[in-house]
């Protein structure tokens, strides 16, 4: 991987059509799976925050009607649980930013996908305690491994494009049913922090929702950026 942004029309077409599935087709069937590996991401999110505030984690459940849950423990405190709390919409937007941007600095793809490989299986080993998550993660990294050992380099990297951009949009389709309060009965992270702090649940949401669109849009503006001007993401040597 050099410097240069590698973003080409193949994967341009593969960002507009992440983005058309995530709107139009969100329901459909085949995209089952990758609504729950961006579950899996949002967990970790959790996981990650838990971490940073100094605390544990005993275990990450991903359930099959898409609900997810971490079972963490840390030392109560307002700003621990915003931490936390936020880390799973914010996380999966990053993560779907870092794919992305991958894409466009890699020239085949393969190592990002043996990392998300990694990650799938560190997950099973260290935070998996159920069936059904375990049958998932062992079998996210096995395609995962095998995509990177055997995928051509132009779907390695129309993979990781897609799986970014259908991060970000789960993470702002989350905040929106959650808002909404479609599917969700209380549950929801803005929901806990909305308990904690007395800040109504909506304001959560639509900071979290505004943070990711930020986020969203300086990764395209790099990519694309870098994309149209290479030379000036060049080091040049004395």
């Amino acid at each position: 991987m050099d410097a240069r942004s590698h973003l080409d029309g193949k994967l341009l077409l593969a960002l507009a059509a992440s983005a058309v599935l995530g709107i139009f087709f969100w329901n459909a069937w085949p995209l089952y799976p990758f609504k729950l590996l961006v579950v899996l991401m949002h967990e970790s999110g959790h996981a990650a925050a838990t971490y940073l505030v100094g605390g544990s984690v005993d275990q990450i459940r991903v359930s099959p009607d898409e609900a997810g849950v971490t079972f963490s423990r840390y030392v109560p405190a307002l700003w621990r649980s915003v931490i936390v709390s936020s880390a799973g919409y914010v996380g999966s937007t990053v993560s779907g930013c870092v794919l992305v941007w991958l894409a466009a600095r890699t020239r085949n793809g393969r190592w990002p996908l043996v990392a998300l490989g990694v990650w799938c299986t560190g997950v099973a080993l260290l935070y998996v305690r159920d069936g059904f998550t375990l049958l998932f993660t062992a079998g996210c990294a096995l395609v995962l491994f095998v995509l990177a050992r055997f995928g051509f380099d132009w779907l390695r990297r129309a993979v990781l494009v897609f799986l970014g951009s259908f991060s970000v949009c789960y993470a702002l389709y989350d905040i929106r049913d959650d808002l909404l309060h479609l599917s969700s009965s209380g549950q929801s992270d803005a929901d806990t922090l909305a308990r904690l702090t007395f800040i109504p649940a909506i304001f959560w949401g639509v900071a979290w929702g505004a943070l990711s669109i930020v986020l969203v849009a300086l990764t395209l503006r790099r990519v694309l950026v870098d994309r149209s001007n290479p030379a000036a993401a060049i080091p040049m040597s004395a």
